[in-house]
């Protein structure tokens, strides 16, 4: 693995290149997910050369700009030159989560740019028949974070992203989580920055498909979503977007991390979960 910082006036981004330099290379995005993220997921491409990075703000990508906002469509822009340094002309992506939002925008912005795109589950609300209620179950989170710190809004969080189907009068009678009973901390440490847990990534969730142009991108476009995960909010995000392209969505293994190993207490079955990115990608 090589090392490549991309110096901008706003940010320096940081990007690692793993494997062999023959082939398209295969661009792995998270949001707000680092790098690291992916060690698992690219170590079953040894035959492909993969490209990790941080997103600016995050990980080793320093921000210059004196802004604390996640936006897609910035993020875009940070792609679009990864890829030109990489100076190989266009490449494959696997986008997750608000890294499929960005990679979307990517299309959206410079075609060009990528073969294949494989967006797995796209956190989108605005492509969910229940938009209004799944915008005040993300409030809560939030809110649930800025008064009692980390334990309390990533158990509210986790309670959102765990439950099935429509967010209905019963989602929101349910009384607050236990951190505890998740193994969150119970104390406020008196950080409000998490870019998961506070408003700094709004513009992910909240981005707006642009389906004219993307449906006439010459990009192969495929949304992904985990088979543990269809009746969740991520998953029926994730199917949502696919209608909304006149497609249905690709059954993954496992769930919303199912390409991830041991690294955050959250495995998946990465190899299952390689060995269909890789069907998909050879088409």
């Amino acid at each position: 693995m090589t090392t490549h910082t991309l110096e901008t006036p706003e940010a320096d981004i940081v990007y690692d290149v793993h494997g062999p330099a023959d082939g398209p290379p295969l661009l792995m995005v998270g949001q707000p997910m680092e790098a690291t993220g992916f060690r698992t997921l690219a170590s079953y491409f040894p035959d492909r050369t993969v490209v990790t990075y941080d997103p600016r703000g995050l990980g080793r990508s320093v921000r210059k700009d004196g802004r604390e906002d996640h936006d897609p469509v910035t993020q875009a822009g940070d792609l679009h030159r990864v890829i030109q340094a990489l100076g190989v002309g266009a490449v494959e992506v696997f986008g997750s989560s608000g890294g499929a939002v960005a990679a979307l925008a990517l299309v959206t912005a410079h075609p060009e740019d990528v073969r294949t795109l494989v967006a797995h589950e796209p956190p989108l609300v605005g492509v969910l028949s229940d938009a209004d209620a799944a915008e005040r179950a993300g409030k809560a989170f939030r809110d649930a974070y800025q008064a009692r710190g980390f334990g309390a809004g990533m158990a509210a969080f986790i309670a959102m992203t765990s439950w099935k189907g429509e967010f209905t009068d019963d989602y929101f009678a349910q009384p607050a989580p236990d951190p505890a009973q998740f193994g969150m901390p119970t104390e406020d440490d008196g950080r409000r920055d998490d870019p998961l847990m506070s408003d700094r990534s709004l513009a992910v969730s909240a981005y707006q498909l642009d389906v004219d142009a993307l449906k006439a991108a010459p990009t192969r476009i495929v949304i992904a979503v985990g088979e543990e995960s269809v009746d969740v909010m991520t998953g029926r995000a994730a199917i949502g977007t696919a209608a909304r392209l006149g497609q249905e969505a690709t059954v993954f293994p496992s769930h919303h991390g199912g390409f991830l190993g041991g690294e955050f207490g959250y495995a998946g079955q990465p190899e299952a979960f390689a060995r269909k990115l890789r069907e998909v990608l050879e088409g």
